[in-house]
């Protein structure tokens, strides 16, 4: 991440990863506009490059080749990335609303959101049919069919509904995939039936007539069933009826038809075209809301329609990028006209490709090697990003910066120390406002009293647990960091199988004016209040300062019976260790923060990461757990020492058996470890076997620091295998049994690792 120090003054919010989106990303990325903070909303950590979706899908690609990495890409922009699905636009607050999370602010929004499947117009079309837009749902959508039609007994009937580029290019890469798989694994391969639907009597109706006369003769070469100017006008499982009456079975079919827009641009109130697409001026400004841009399929530019088709998206991302950078700095923007032809280049399945532009078109396995490369390069752009330097640079030639944000930065720069660096107290009271603590009727004095302290009552019979945590975000996003670091916080308490009672917290928030502050602290105490209250515990109280970088910490007090504390000196020698979580947060996010990590492996890491211990101590409690400790800083073996020393017994760890984050395992072989992973190694001298377990690649990540990490725990034998079903079952699915307490030995080494 590159680091800065300068307040922010604006908002620049991105939603979704489309090609333009991903063009500005880098572009951002290489030339940071100083005092403008970008935010990137997308559901997915990959987007997929629709230039290579039919190479990926007839299997000439794999996932990494045909998807950007967006995680990586918002990281080397230092851009926010926020893992939600937008509903909808605020217009006069100027906010987005998601489906998971606080309204996000801006100055100015960009939308790049690809289309939706239009399936209203065909009594049962949704749901019974498989979209191929958008884009991303597809792929997941495609395994699903691939594993259906591997798995199918006798004939198999597959259908496309649209005969446009898309249409016919998808019909023959699955094609294409099916007949290589089927064979592959001994199946039949003629036995799939392939049908092609099409309003009009002809395929291809932007191409010319010499690249629709080739797909013709490829299509009928091949056996496709072709339904010319056959509109299908019903849907049910498993048949497509059309307008002339026939009825074709088909086990599955997929829908390539014109897509549609999103409703809620235009329930925004956006001026929208009449499918609903988002009208633009030259500008890619909205026609109706200048601070509002849009590009891709979601736009329709009003002086120059064109077809929906990515070739647009990617040459709209340099223009999008220089208007929404001149914007910012208060300048005139620049008009952008497309281009009026294109070179489509489409494949037949196999490593085969047609050229078609104007009235010209060529075709051969050359033209296939060309595409690959064209598309290979593109590609390249986005996930081979250079190193940046540590220091924020800006590409502002003196004079060009917009007179309001150096205004607006030069009068946040000069911030005072000891109390003055704290919140102001009109901002921290419209965040506090936001936020309801959990209810409980011991605390006397909590959250939103006047008063200097909280105070709470300890119910007759119970003892108090105090813990505390704190430490600076290492995700982008204050809403997620807010649920991590509440997390984190409570595992000591959960640990000792103690109930949660109350949290102060302690919050520092970057620089920024007021309204950016405010923002973010919001955020934070959103994601964070979720798990609080989640638990039952009320937040009471705390502290907020002004700072270089986003941390929050909470001091945590719990309430147990004084018999039932759990203590890490508990293990007995025959029980079996469970871990609920897997481990590796340490190294992925080292990677991350080197652009060396996967945007799906860090997506995985956070959605365990943001799963709250409570569920997981209650059922170790309740199958007879006998100690508990939650895996955090010292990592897996370091805290499995604690427990060992403590309980005076020895411990064989299962190396085979550890669960381990997606991702980790490369990123360790990498060498890329945290920079608490030396200290934590130290406590190698523990291990029996040192020099046989030190050979397994895994082996560093059993000293890898965690943050917000799973619990580990012991259970008597004959119960352990009910409770890692149990723990199953409540969602901690990574849950294994990695050891077993034995007998203390005679040696300085307690624990072993076998491998």
């Amino acid at each position: 991440m590159q680091k800065s120090d300068t307040p922010i003054v604006k908002d620049l919010v991105l939603i979704g990863g489309g090609h333009s989106h991903v063009a500005v990303l880098k572009r951002f990325g290489m030339k940071p506009l100083p005092g403008v903070r970008l935010t990137l909303i997308c559901r997915d950590a990959h987007t997929p490059y629709s230039g290579m979706l039919p190479g990926y899908v007839a299997g000439h690609y794999d996932y990494d080749e045909a998807h950007i990495d967006l995680g990586a890409l918002a990281r080397f922009a230092n851009a926010r990335f926020y893992h939600s699905t937008v509903t909808g636009l605020d217009l006069r607050e100027n906010r987005v609303l998601c489906d998971d999370r606080p309204p996000v602010p801006f100055e100015l929004v960009s939308i790049n959101t690809g289309s939706t499947p239009n399936t209203s117009g065909v009594p049962g079309a949704t749901g019974n049919v498989v979209p191929v837009k958008p884009i991303n749902n597809f792929l997941d959508r495609w395994e699903a069919l691939s594993a259906r039609a591997m798995a199918h007994v006798g004939p198999l009937s597959i259908a496309v509904v649209g005969a446009g580029a898309g249409g016919v290019e998808i019909l023959l890469a699955i094609q294409h995939r099916l007949g290589e798989l089927r064979a592959a694994a001994g199946k039949d391969v003629d036995n799939i039936n392939f049908h092609l639907f099409n309003n009009a009597a002809d395929i291809l109706p932007t191409h010319n007539a010499t690249a629709r006369r080739t797909f013709m003769d490829v299509l009928q070469r091949r056996g496709v069933n072709l339904h010319l100017g056959e509109p299908v006008t019903q849907v049910k499982p498993g048949m497509l009826k059309t307008g002339g009456g026939a009825e074709v079975a088909a086990d599955e079919i997929l829908w390539v038809t014109a897509a549609g827009a999103p409703s809620w641009p235009g329930e925004a109130g956006l001026d929208v075209d009449d499918g609903g697409f988002i009208k633009v001026g030259d500008t890619l400004q909205s026609t109706s809301h200048p601070e509002v841009y849009a590009a891709g399929d979601v736009a329709a530019m009003v002086n120059y329609p064109r077809p929906k088709s990515g070739v647009f998206a990617v040459r709209q991302g340099k223009p999008l990028e220089q208007n929404l950078r001149r914007a910012l700095l208060g300048r005139t923007q620049r008009p952008f006209r497309p281009q009026k032809n294109f070179l489509g280049l489409i494949s037949t399945g196999d490593k085969f490709a047609v050229a078609s532009r104007g009235n010209w078109s060529v075709k051969g396995e050359a033209l296939w090697r060309w595409k690959d490369w064209i598309d290979r390069r593109f590609m390249d752009k986005f996930n081979d990003l250079p190193d940046m330097d540590e220091e924020e640079k800006s590409d502002l030639p003196a004079g060009l910066a917009s007179a309001d944000v150096v205004k607006e930065i030069s009068a946040i720069a000069m911030r005072c120390g000891g109390c003055g660096a704290k919140v102001g107290a009109s901002v921290l009271s419209r965040a506090l406002n936001t936020l309801t603590p959990a209810p409980r009727d011991d605390v006397l004095i909590g959250l939103h009293e006047p008063d200097d302290a909280a105070v709470v009552e300890v119910p007759p019979g119970k003892v108090m647990v105090h813990t505390v945590d704190y430490f600076r975000s290492m995700v982008d996003d204050p809403y997620i960091f807010g649920k991590i670091a509440a997390n984190h916080s409570l595992g000591d308490i959960f640990a000792m199988g103690a109930d949660p009672q109350t949290a102060l917290a302690v919050a520092t928030v970057p620089f920024g004016i007021e309204s950016k502050v405010e923002d973010t602290l919001t955020q934070m105490m959103s994601g964070a209040m979720e798990i609080l209250n989640d638990t039952n515990c009320a937040l009471v109280g705390g502290h907020t300062s002004e700072g270089p970088e986003l941390s929050l910490g909470f001091s945590v007090n719990g309430l147990i019976d004084r018999d039932k504390i759990m203590r890490k000196g508990g293990l007995k020698p025959g029980d079996k260790l469970i871990v609920t979580k897997p481990i590796g947060t340490g190294t992925l996010f080292a990677a991350d923060m080197r652009h060396k990590a996967k945007g799906r492996w860090i997506a995985a890491a956070l959605d365990h990461m943001v799963m709250s211990n409570r569920l997981g101590a209650q059922c170790l409690v309740e199958y007879g757990s006998r100690a508990a400790t939650d895996i955090t800083g010292f990592g897996l073996l370091g805290h499995l020492v604690e427990m060992v020393r403590a309980s005076e017994v020895d411990v064989e760890l299962v190396l085979d058996a550890v669960p381990m984050m997606e991702g980790a395992e490369d990123t360790v072989r990498a060498g890329i470890v945290s920079s608490l992973q030396p200290q934590n190694v130290r406590l190698r001298r523990a291990v029996a076997n040192l020099e046989e377990a030190g050979k397994d690649p895994r082996y560093p990540l059993i000293f890898d620091p965690q943050t917000a990490g799973g619990l580990l725990a012991s259970v008597p034998a004959d119960r352990a295998d009910a409770c890692v079903a149990r723990l199953i079952e409540l969602g901690y699915a990574r849950t294994m049994i990695v050891g077993e307490v034995k007998e203390q030995s005679d040696r300085l080494e307690p624990i072993t690792v076998r491998v």
